[in-house]
């Protein structure tokens, strides 16, 4: 998967400076995932369009959950895919499982203020 505006690749040797540095200027939204799991493939793309929505608003950092066990144990992950927002170096939220892109947005909308556009999806 490529990387796409305003969403980074990210793992457990990076996590401190690309999740709890950075959420103390944007708010980041890590999406742990794994290659095996079907509603990971259903919830990582509508992650990565409202990135490019929201337009820098937050961060999107993917991490492979199987690659990146220690921090799956770190944040007592039970399933995947598992979307944890950090805000100023703490998990400020969190949810699991395939999500609609309105969900997301409410969920986004709550920590970040209302969003700028209400886009069908």
């Amino acid at each position: 998967m490529a990387a796409g505006p305003n969403t980074i690749d990210a793992n457990e040797d990076d996590f401190a400076e690309c999740v709890i540095a950075a959420s103390s200027r944007t708010p980041v939204l890590v999406d742990f995932w794994a290659d095996w799991c079907p509603p990971c493939r259903v919830l990582t793309p509508v992650l990565e369009r409202l990135a490019v929505e929201y337009a820098g608003r937050f961060t999107l950092a993917r991490i492979e959950a199987d690659e990146n066990m220690k921090l799956a144990g770190r944040y007592q992950l039970r399933g995947f895919p598992t979307a944890i927002l950090f805000v100023n170096g703490a998990p400020a939220d969190q949810f699991s499982g395939a999500r609609s892109p309105q969900f997301v947005r409410e969920f986004l909308d709550r920590h970040l203020g209302k969003s700028v556009a209400a886009r069908p999806g």
